[in-house]
């Protein structure tokens, strides 16, 4: 859905609301509690909310009371769902993203509102079940993000950055990792992870720990420091490709982020370009919302552990 279908379908937070209920449970309500279907609607209107409804299980040891956002990433929420879902929409079809000066604009909130929204919108996006190991010609890389360190050299402003690892299965998935390091375990450790191990051939530079990670597996390499970039088959220029879309977003949409939110950018860019050919995606994804788990604000904005 584009933008102007959006905006002419949920027209009002009841329509948002009605419509997040039969995603959540498509079967029929069921309480959020004890999950029995003995479940009662009633209205209760708030100043801000006239057409609020709430369920009410009607197990005599239970008697929850919740609506169609309770527990959900839309927890809590003060802001109304139209906004929710036209952030959704920017957020979804916004090749190399959108930040969240941007969003407050679009949306007519605070800064703090619109950064939060987003970073809710990204929790969502995580893939959090296991996924089929990739197979057939995969590509691999390495790449840095973060900003310049005035003053030094390439090497100390390049240890200076943050790591991340892209695997892409060649016409297929991509994931990308943020890694401490790429020593040979390190990059041994993801290959083992993702990598199936008959794949018809693993396709790197020439990074010499490459040679020492792969293992068993058919291993191809392009020299890219004797300007070699493709050879046949044999090229990284996927998961490159890949790479430039994540900095363009960094430098032309962010401008710059905090590197403890960088796994959940990577989640959003890895999510939005495997289904960059799926027109459902806005729908698969307010999906994957409501089902996915609040995110406080405490818990977005403490220290990492």
């Amino acid at each position: 859905m584009n933008l102007i279908e959006i905006h002419k379908t949920f027209q009002t937070d009841d329509q948002c609301t009605e419509h997040l209920a039969k995603l959540r449970w498509p079967d029929g309500v069921r309480c959020v509690t004890c999950g029995t279907d003995k479940v009662k609607q009633y209205s209760s209107p708030t100043k801000k909310q006239p057409g609020r409804k709430v369920y009410e299980c009607q197990e005599p040891t239970c008697k929850q009371q919740f609506t169609a956002t309770s527990g959900t990433i839309f927890h809590d929420t003060h802001l109304p769902l139209t906004k929710w879902f036209v952030a959704l929409s920017l957020l979804v079809d916004a090749k190399k993203s959108i930040s969240a000066k941007q969003l407050q604009r679009h949306l007519g909130t605070g800064y703090k509102t619109a950064w939060y929204l987003a970073h809710r919108i990204r929790k969502a996006m995580e893939e959090t079940d296991p996924r089929p190991k990739l197979g057939g010609i995969v590509e691999m890389d390495e790449t840095y993000v973060g900003g310049r360190k005035l003053g030094f050299g390439p090497i100390v402003a390049k240890k200076a950055k943050e790591i991340v690892i892209g695997i892409r299965q060649r016409d297929g998935e991509l994931r990308m990792f943020h890694v401490e390091d790429v020593k040979s375990g390190t990059l041994a450790k993801y290959i083992r992870e993702n990598v199936s191990d008959d794949v018809d051939v693993l396709v790197t530079d020439s990074f010499p720990a490459y040679k020492y990670a792969v293992g068993p597996k058919k291993h191809e390499t392009v020299n890219h420091i004797a300007k070699e970039w493709v050879r046949g088959n044999v090229h990284t220029n996927t998961i490159e490709s890949a790479f430039s879309l994540l900095k363009r977003g960094i430098v032309g949409s962010f401008h710059r982020i905090s590197i403890k939110h960088l796994k959940r950018y990577l989640a959003e860019f890895e999510y939005r370009y495997n289904r960059r050919d799926n027109l459902n995606r806005f729908k698969e994804t307010l999906g994957r919302m409501a089902k996915t788990k609040p995110m406080p604000f405490e818990a977005l904005t403490a220290e990492p552990s």
